[in-house]
């Protein structure tokens, strides 16, 4: 009787490639370029010339604009009309800054804009913060109803809110004052931010359940469970909100234009048109340069803080 030979023992392709068996298949990534293509020398120089070119292309395309706005301060009047342009300034000069600091009277204009923006900050960041907890952790009632309603308020341009919001501010309603040329009428509309207070609404629905009620067991009320748990966690979405909210304020001209009458009581962006009449270029190129200035600072400050709060969103934990 033949005895047959048994089969031989196939080895897992784990084993083959040189890993456990019970190791997980590496997942093949698609690229642009092959990994065989980068391993050679002229695919890495390749690889290495195209993406050093793109940095610079939009690095230039970025900062070529912000180059001549702070050197054309710097130029004579008349090299900053002259056709074709200068790229550098021949006669290097700071009287386009001083300028424009003396005769556009930009710090007065500027703090009325820091006093505006940090009183609708404020407000923004109590009244959001309270209204998006309600909303998503107090369950209200008719909650979903007005969550739809606010965030109706989204759908409608914000043109067609302008004249209510002025008849608004310029009569009360029930207490009959006139708030015109005063902050309040700057504070009060930017608290109505359904954006915000959707924003806030949507990372507080991302705070485990189970965090609250261990404070509710410890004895923390509303209030409490609010400003020592969901406050602290929420640091990342609060500086998105932060910056929104500022950078809104700073940056508006229609609606301060049409409640500062008093030039005195302006903000930098209505009082840089209305003075721009009876300045120089180089005056008014200077004073648009100054008046970025914060903005700009508080980017650099702040720019984690707005890729952490875009990013808190994305994954529930």
């Amino acid at each position: 009787m033949t005895q047959t030979a048994p089969p031989p023992v196939q080895q897992p392709v784990a084993a083959l490639a040189g890993r456990p068996a019970d190791a997980p298949a590496e997942r093949s990534v698609r690229t642009i370029v092959s990994p065989l293509a980068l391993a050679g020398r002229r695919g890495k120089v390749t690889y290495w010339s195209v993406f050093a070119l793109v940095v610079v292309l939009f690095a230039f395309a970025f900062l070529f604009p912000v180059y001549w706005m702070v050197t054309g301060a710097m130029k004579p009047p008349e090299e900053v009309v002259r056709t074709p342009p200068t790229l550098v300034p021949e006669q290097w000069q700071v009287t386009g800054y001083t300028d424009a600091w003396d005769l556009m009277r930009l710090p007065t204009h500027l703090w009325n804009t820091v006093v505006q923006a940090t009183g609708a900050w404020v407000l923004q960041i109590v009244f959001c913060t309270a209204a998006a907890y309600a909303l998503s952790k107090l369950k209200p009632a008719f909650g979903k109803v007005i969550l739809g309603g606010i965030l109706a308020t989204l759908m409608v341009p914000v043109q067609a809110l302008v004249v209510p919001k002025y008849l608004t501010i310029a009569d009360m309603p029930l207490i009959h004052v006139n708030l015109l040329n005063d902050p309040l009428a700057i504070w009060l509309p930017a608290v109505a931010n359904a954006f915000n207070l959707y924003l806030l609404k949507r990372f507080f629905d991302q705070i485990p359940r189970d965090i609250l009620e261990a404070a509710e067991i410890d004895g923390a009320g509303k209030l409490r469970t609010l400003w020592s748990i969901v406050l602290p966690l929420s640091r990342p979405v609060l500086g998105v909100v932060s910056i929104f909210a500022l950078v809104a304020v700073w940056q508006d001209f229609l609606w301060p234009l049409m409640v500062f009458s008093d030039t005195e009581k302006q903000p930098i962006s209505v009082a840089l048109v209305q003075l721009s009449q009876n300045v120089p270029l180089t005056v008014l190129i200077g004073a648009m340069v100054i008046a970025s200035i914060p903005m700009v600072l508080m980017f650099l400050v702040f720019q984690r803080h707005i890729i952490a709060g875009i990013s808190a969103g994305s994954t529930k934990g």
